[in-house]
């Protein structure tokens, strides 16, 4: 039997170890990105000085962002780790992308609320879980119907960064508007499973060990896609989440309605939801569980976002 071409063999080894699609599609495109570089030579005859060249090119010449160029480590190192099985040497002499110190772009609360008032239908209520439950883009339209618990108010995020689950609050006031739409949403799957299909994609390997599990009501999203789609790994046809850049787009354009003059994203609202709540007195710790932050220094940057005149300093000019 003749042996995968590399490219597959990255593949098949990123879905055994359970990676995302898109971390796929990207680690590939890195991969790939590094061969070509190198005129097509092969990983096994290269090694960390060829690893390093590569980097510090993306570096000086492709001007990339330190996360880019992490992301392009990542993948390599990946590469070499588990599919050749090849422990690198230390190139840490490598050109390191700079990663610049920036504040998080956090909304008043006022400019919050003319956003969501520029946003309606399944739009509005994504734009409220991101703000009134601090959800990430990704979180927010992979959520599941089973996470939702409106008797508790609260709703669980599977699977978030780092692997973890949390639990985060559900605001009250828009309980109505998501029963409603839920209700809305099970009318599709019912409509899906009477055409023969109605599954959905679950996590490590479930549908292998639960068969039925993929049509069950409870395992579908909150926020479907209006249409069925094939699945480029298991070949099946299913419903897949709303395209989160369908959401990135409405948001852009809802924060340029809204005339807010601040260069704002889908993560704004999180970042906003995070700030107001320590401005409204809720401890560090309480909100650094809320967003899922694995160091409290992550969650403290916000601190500095509240330190209004410069560090909480009044200037001169007003004590004159």
């Amino acid at each position: 039997m003749q042996k995968p071409k590399l490219l597959d063999q990255v593949r098949n080894q990123l879905r055994l170890k359970h990676y995302s699609i898109r971390t796929e599609e990207s680690y590939v495109n890195w991969i790939r990105r590094f061969i070509l570089f190198h005129k097509k030579r092969h990983p096994r005859e290269m090694g960390a000085p060829e690893v390093a060249t590569f980097l510090t090119h993306l570096a000086v010449k492709g001007q990339v962002a330190a996360s880019t160029q992490n992301q392009a480590l990542s993948a390599i190192l990946f590469l070499y780790r588990e599919v050749l099985n090849i422990n690198l040497e230390d190139f840490s002499s490598f050109v390191r992308a700079k990663r610049p110190e920036k504040l998080p772009v956090v909304f008043t609360k006022s400019e919050v609320r003319r956003v969501l008032d520029q946003l309606e239908g399944i739009h509005k209520l994504m734009g409220v879980l991101l703000y009134g439950s601090g959800l990430r883009l990704m979180e927010c339209v992979r959520l599941r119907v089973k996470d939702v618990d409106f008797e508790y108010s609260q709703i669980t995020v599977r699977d978030a960064k780092g692997q973890k689950d949390r639990i985060t609050m559900l605001p009250k006031s828009i309980h109505p508007h998501l029963q409603l739409h839920i209700k809305k949403v099970r009318v599709i799957h019912e409509e899906d499973l009477l055409e023969g299909y109605g599954e959905v994609y679950l996590p490590y390997a479930l549908d292998r060990k639960y068969p039925n599990a993929s049509k069950e009501w409870h395992w579908q999203y909150v926020f479907p896609a209006s249409k069925r789609s094939h699945d480029p790994r298991s070949g099946k046809t299913r419903r897949h989440h709303y395209d989160e850049s369908n959401v990135q787009k409405i948001i852009k354009t809802a924060i340029a309605r809204a005339g807010v003059n601040k260069p704002g994203s889908c993560h704004s609202l999180r970042h906003s939801f995070a700030t107001h709540l320590l401005e409204n007195g809720y401890d560090i710790r309480t909100v650094q569980e809320l967003l899922g932050h694995k160091d409290l220094k992550t969650t403290m940057i916000y601190t500095h976002v509240l330190n209004k005149g410069g560090r909480g300093v009044n200037s001169p000019f007003d004590e004159t």
